[in-house]
């Protein structure tokens, strides 16, 4: 009898507590609730990996946080080699960590709870909104449905076709690395359980060709897979503003990287001609997309084609989607408002289309954001790491707060300070740039002279 009162005693006081906590929950600020979540994730992430059983070889506390916050942000920095350093329960974890990160905390549980109660919460719902920056005319449970079945649908495909590739070429353990690196690819995080990433498979067009779609499709955002569905269920195809720019500017980005490559780099130049052109097009899509991988090694480049992966690794993927970076939108919102100021027009437009100074602003923040990180950053890493070379330095800086996770050789080698500093860029650049974001919800005034549509940055 006293034993069903304390079991009802603590339901009641278990009720309570939720009621409250979703309460304030509701007064805090989406921004807030996002930070908090994938600090969350980062620490569960970190304690389980230095849990014995999920390492190979003893690593330390610094590291597994590193590990860890990289993972989240689906970065793909690495101070410890993790094909060799962690078990294959650690290689798991790190691996749930990376589709946690790639695709949103709050996605997988709110299917689940779609699947299970067939609605949201509020509280869920302006948070999802929240983090995918969607206007307010997108249904976030439809949406959220098809960024699940998605990802599932690309990653499957995407491991079924590395299987077949990396048996043929007598990769050990084949079915698990070709699941490993389709979801790592994916969610651009550039994890990959080999030693020197993907540089033995520099000549292989099925791997190269496998790897950059799957980086393509994650990264230039789920906003186009959800407009593609959209247009099919209606039986009338029509990509929204957002999504032309998107493969507009990802598509220019790709062919005039690869096209500076090709001739820029004395490296790849003397390749042969079919390996020469998948390297260029491959190192140009890996800082494109923010994916991380490399099939030439990053500190055989010459400081011209180094200057191009600062550039391309600071623009990123695309809003909505996998990766990281300031994002082609802002970009787009940036040239717009410098031609309208040369022109002298009134309004900010990008092909034809006026830019409302809501989205405006947010691009001029985001990238005053990037730059009031980086500045700091890089001058702590200066100091810290004072015998090593500042071009290295400054790509290592622009690749963690890009989530891109490409590197010039040093992360291993840096201090607790410098490593403590990357960690710190690596997790702004995959909350900062999403807080950002919450101003979208708002909905433009129509242009005057042009057709006005939203512009998410």
């Amino acid at each position: 009898m006293r034993a069903s009162r304390v079991i009802r005693a603590i339901r009641k006081f278990l009720a309570v507590a939720s009621l409250h906590a979703h309460r304030l929950m509701r007064r805090v600020h989406p921004a807030k609730l996002i930070f908090a979540g994938y600090a969350f994730y980062m620490a569960l992430g970190w304690a389980l990996l230095c849990v014995p059983f999920s390492q190979a070889v003893p690593v330390n506390m610094l590291d597994n946080l590193f590990t860890a916050v990289s993972a989240v942000s689906t970065t793909g920095l690495v101070t410890v080699d993790p094909g060799t350093s962690y078990s294959f329960l650690g290689e798991v974890v790190i691996l749930l960590l990376i589709q946690a990160g790639g695709i949103g905390y709050m996605t997988i549980g709110s299917f689940v709870m779609m699947a299970t109660a067939q609605h949201l919460s509020p509280l869920r719902e302006r948070l999802a909104r929240a983090a995918f920056t969607l206007p307010e005319d997108i249904s976030i449970g439809s949406f959220i449905r098809t960024v699940v079945i998605y990802t599932l649908a690309v990653e499957i495909v995407g491991a079924t076709l590395l299987y077949f590739q990396f048996s043929a070429n007598g990769v050990d353990n084949a079915v698990w690395s070709a699941i490993f690196h389709a979801v790592s690819a994916f969610c651009t995080a550039g994890f990959s359980l080999n030693p020197n990433s993907l540089e033995d498979f520099r000549g292989d067009v099925g791997v190269n060709a496998t790897i950059a779609a799957l980086s393509i499709l994650g990264a230039m955002g789920f906003l186009i897979a959800w407009d593609i569905w959209r247009s099919l269920t209606r039986r009338s195809f029509a990509l929204s503003f957002t999504s032309k720019v998107i493969l507009k500017l990802t598509g220019a980005f790709l062919v005039v990287g690869a096209a500076i490559f090709f001739v820029a780099d004395p490296g790849i130049s003397a390749l042969p001609a079919g390996e020469r052109l998948l390297a260029s097009f491959f190192q140009t899509m890996t800082a494109t997309t923010t994916v991380g991988f490399n099939t030439h090694p990053i500190s055989a480049l010459t400081p011209a084609v180094i200057v191009l992966l600062f550039f391309l690794m600071a623009i990123g993927a695309s809003p909505s989607g996998t990766g990281g970076g300031l994002k082609t939108t802002t970009f787009a919102a940036m040239i717009g408002l410098v031609r309208s100021t040369l022109r002298r027009r009134p309004d900010i437009t990008f092909f034809d289309r006026v830019i409302a100074p809501a989205r405006l602003q947010l691009a001029m923040a985001s990238s005053a954001y990037f730059v009031m990180l980086m500045t700091p950053a890089v001058f702590v890493l200066c100091l810290t790491e004072s015998g090593k070379d500042f071009q290295a330095l400054l790509f290592e800086a622009i690749s963690a707060i890009g989530t891109v996770g490409l590197s010039m050789g040093i992360t291993g080698s840096l201090s607790d300070m410098g490593k403590l500093t990357i960690i710190l860029l690596m997790f702004a650049g995959r909350v900062g740039i999403l807080t950002f974001g919450i101003a979208l919800a708002s909905k433009d005034d129509e242009g005057e002279q042009h057709r006005n549509e939203d512009l998410l940055v």
